[in-house]
């Protein structure tokens, strides 16, 4: 039995503490934001916050997150308010077949978080793990670039 502390609510999740977090948050508890891409952490559908740390839940072990609290893109927005890269990406037009997009917008919002000034470099550079097929990285560093404005001064 592993304790969890998911997107603010405590969850125990049983069976294997070495299954992935990916599984355990779309089989077990239906966060089904997270995509599986591929399999081995290094294209970037997968990524949620582990504490302070953004990961791929695909190569995370559910017993690593215990103790930690956990964050997926559900959780990035309060209520029926979108976190500000979400809107962003949205009034920009950002995102097309949207399957890369959660694990985009969880390391952008961190990324925001501790840089809340990030430079089109600086941006382009945190979101180099993440594989975008349809293209639209100039359109997502230009969208999370308009979110850091809206966080720098929050109207």
């Amino acid at each position: 039995m592993t304790e969890l502390v998911v997107n603010g609510a405590p969850v125990t999740v049983e069976g294997d503490p070495d299954t992935p977090l990916l599984t355990v948050l779309r089989d077990d508890l239906g966060l089904v934001g997270t995509r599986f891409g591929c399999g081995q952490g290094l294209c970037g559908a997968c990524f949620v916050r582990l504490g302070d740390t953004v990961v791929p839940s695909c190569q995370t072990p559910v017993w690593q997150a215990e103790g930690q609290p956990v964050t997926t893109v559900e959780g990035l927005s309060a209520e029926d308010t979108p976190h500000p890269v979400q809107q962003a990406l949205l009034d920009h037009q950002a995102a097309q077949c949207g399957f890369c997009i959660s694990g985009i917008v969880v390391r952008a919002a961190a990324l925001l978080e501790e840089e809340p000034d990030a430079d089109p470099d600086r941006v382009a550079e945190a979101l180099d793990r993440n594989l975008c097929r349809c293209g639209a990285h100039r359109r997502i560093v230009d969208a999370v670039l308009a979110a850091a404005e809206k966080v720098a001064s929050p109207s």
